[in-house]
């Protein structure tokens, strides 16, 4: 039969893994998998990176200390099965050194401060995808993309969770919402935000972006921007 002896891998289904592994991106909660599963598959058995920030739910966003105790890292195991060839890189504000595993790097930075982020940047490699699913504060998710962007290659991913809320703990006020900033860009292809110096450091990264898109809370046409999914050239 055709195919047989080639290497080629018995399908996976990424919310089955989501659902199996405990991560909130799965059919419990947020459902992004079935989204991801579409995006992510060409991808599946190629040799890419893949970065995501914010690895296990509890962290100071939510009141908990930075030095919290970690137990798991759900996404980050249902990445290292779905994709059987990606080097999985993961940051977080919290240590998780101790997760050993193949293929699994993790890189711990303050989000909070645009230094740490940049020195956290200069040493890493570049990705086909990236995903935040951090702190969710403005501040940090603009900053991240306006660091890291740049070290996604060209016909890469990146994306943004969970738009609609932002954590009282990290958030300042008078600043645009992640979610209106990417609309912004999505209807009119110019970026616009209450900061003249943030507005014209995304507005040099138009030019790589070739299409931006945001999903609402469970695909529901009439709920709040919940997820953005911007594609490099």
């Amino acid at each position: 039969m055709a195919g047989e002896g080639t290497g080629r891998r018995a399908a996976v289904n990424l919310t089955d893994l989501a659902d199996r592994y405990g991560s909130d991106k799965g059919s419990a909660k947020h459902r992004y998998t079935e989204l991801y599963h579409m995006l992510f598959h060409p991808f599946r058995n190629r040799t890419i990176r893949l970065l995501e920030m914010g690895l296990q739910i509890g962290g100071p966003e939510h009141g908990a200390a930075a030095e919290r105790k970690t137990t798991d890292l759900p996404s980050i195991r249902m990445w290292l099965e779905f994709f059987p060839r990606a080097r999985v890189h993961g940051l977080d504000v919290s240590d998780f050194s101790w997760f050993a595993a193949d293929r699994f790097t993790f890189h711990r930075c303050d989000m909070d401060a645009r230094e740490d982020l940049a020195r956290t940047a200069a040493d890493l490699p570049d990705f086909d995808i990236i995903l935040d699913d951090a702190s969710h504060a403005s501040h940090h998710q603009q900053n991240a993309f306006l660091e890291l962007f740049p070290k996604l290659r060209r016909g890469g991913l990146y994306i943004i969770e969970d738009l609609r809320w932002q954590p009282e703990a990290y958030e300042r006020p008078g600043i645009t919402k992640t979610a209106e900033l990417f609309r912004s860009f999505s209807e009119h292809r110019a970026f616009r935000h209450a900061d003249p110096g943030t507005e014209a450091e995304f507005a040099a990264l138009a030019p790589a972006i070739s299409g931006c898109f945001l999903f609402p809370v469970r695909y529901e046409r009439a709920r709040r921007d919940q997820v953005a999914v911007i594609h490099k050239r």
